[in-house]
């Protein structure tokens, strides 16, 4: 009788779920099967985690409340959100769509005057980043997917709480998931005792609460670092030495990272000041602060730039659709380095139709990759970016973990996105998208440092897969839209 019973309401559950599943309009039809697929293969398990990672929500209220914190920071600072008219003045052309697009969609719009230099090693980006918390007079704020408690993350604690001392409004933000030993540990303690605010992003301290109502895999993957609110740090690099102490198999991890000055500095400011006040809105508008202005010699010096930015709370697509505009734009040559390769359909399309009209586009991947799932998939696609004439390299002395993407020698992106479908759909994400040769000059050779220390994959090394190798990758990708 009771078997009876549950076997009732799991079948009445399979059928609402199912039914849910086809009446989405946010699905692509990939995700629709796959999701079909797991419901009905496995159907004792499958209505289980359809419940737990089969809708993007954070719980009621979260997306209206997030938006209108949004709202408040970009009417209280519109100077911050930079000029339409930028865009025609200082962007070729040929570019402008990527840009006019990302500033339709985040409100970022492009702004003048900026000046970055990429950083060298880990140990480089590390003493430059403490040296600038150590002369921060006013304030520094901090963002990190994943904080660990090893070198580089108790340097950064310990920075910060030297600040905090000095008079320097510090706050520090953290995932819930990414960061979950840091928030627990003593370093976490020591700053707040020294005057150091700090919160956690998408927290998940009531486990059972974030399962039944939103999904545990809603992620704050950005890396945002603002000092004083003219100095910025933007890239792939979370609070963490390279020796990644958590994976260390696949050490190191290889990162690139920019220092940034000038008004996309303050675009970084209120996205983060956005993250601060969802989880502490007792915190005044006012206290935040933004530099935007410049002199006509530093305009006429720097170049333009724009931070793309996205996340579970905006409309669903964004970034796959900018990363098609901005790839569709390449006239010579695309670069683009990543070590999560899960893209939607959409993607992989536009990378083949560019390199098919002539355009000599290049992709590094790691060649070990800490996720199988990831590689599996990535794999998967393979063949049908080399048929199209993409060149594939595998990056060998570490993990890749650097986000890169370049066009013809004058368009960059740096930012903590992967080509992934976390990134695309379920991950707060931060960028900063540059139209400078200069700069972009030395982003490419760093991406031409990489493939010097990578092995070329060749259609004969795909077609030399076995069968059930290239069975099993076709099946993880099939079930890529779910993962």
């Amino acid at each position: 009788m009771v078997t009876d019973i549950l076997l009732t309401i799991h079948f009445i559950l399979l059928i609402v779920i199912s039914l849910r599943v086809l009446a989405r309009h946010d699905l692509s039809s990939p995700a629709r099967l796959a999701w079909l697929v797991i419901l009905f293969i496995l159907p004792y398990i499958g209505v289980v985690v359809y419940w737990m990672f089969g809708e993007i929500h954070l719980g009621r209220g979260f997306e209206r409340e997030h938006r209108q914190i949004i709202d408040r920071l970009h009417s209280h600072n519109p100077e911050v959100l930079g000029h339409n008219a930028s865009l025609a003045e200082a962007i070729k052309p040929a570019y402008q769509a990527a840009f006019s697009y990302s500033a339709n969609v985040t409100g970022f719009h492009t702004t003048l005057g900026n000046h970055a230099e990429l950083m060298g090693d880990a140990a480089d980006t590390q003493a430059r980043m403490i040296a600038d918390f150590d002369a921060a007079t006013d304030h520094i704020h901090v963002l990190y997917y994943i904080w660990l408690i090893d070198g580089m993350g108790i340097d950064t604690a310990e920075a910060l709480i030297r600040a905090a001392k000095r008079g320097v409004t510090c706050r520090a933000m953290v995932d819930g998931m990414g960061s979950r030993k840091m928030i627990g540990s003593r370093i976490w303690q020591d700053m707040q005792d020294a005057g150091v605010q700090v919160s956690v992003a998408l927290p998940i301290s009531n486990l059972i609460k974030v399962i039944l109502f939103s999904r545990l895999d809603l992620r704050n993957h950005r890396k945002i670092t603002v000092i004083d609110g003219k100095i910025g740090y933007c890239g792939s690099r979370n609070c963490a030495d390279p020796e990644f102490r958590v994976k260390p198999k696949y050490a190191p991890w290889v990162d690139i990272m920019l220092r940034v000055e000038g008004p996309v500095v303050a675009q970084n400011q209120i996205l983060f000041a956005s993250d601060w006040l969802t989880q502490n809105p007792e915190t005044p508008v006012e206290s935040f602060k933004y530099y935007t202005d410049i002199d006509s010699e530093q305009q006429a010096d720097g170049f333009a730039a724009q931070v793309f930015a996205d996340g579970p709370t905006q409309r669903h697509g964004t970034t796959p659709q900018f990363l098609g505009a901005l790839i569709s734009q390449a006239q010579h040559t695309l670069i683009i380095s990543t070590p999560y390769f899960v893209p939607d359909y959409s993607l992989v399309s536009i990378l083949c139709a560019t390199a098919y009209r002539g355009v000599d586009v290049t992709m590094i991947f790691p060649q070990k990759n800490d996720s199988f799932v990831v590689a599996a998939t990535s794999h998967s696609y393979y063949w049908q970016l080399l048929e199209a004439g993409v060149k594939i390299y595998e990056y060998k002395p570490g993990l890749l973990h650097a986000k890169t993407l370049t066009i013809d020698g004058e368009i960059s992106l740096i930012g903590s996105t992967n080509l992934d479908l976390r990134s695309f759909d379920l991950n707060y994400e931060n960028n900063v998208v540059i139209s400078d040769k200069t700069l972009t000059a030395d982003i490419v050779e760093r991406q031409f440092q990489y493939i010097a220390d990578s092995d070329e994959v060749l259609r004969e090394h795909v077609e030399a897969w076995s069968v059930p190798y290239k069975i099993w990758n076709n099946i993880v990708a099939t079930m890529g839209p779910v993962l």
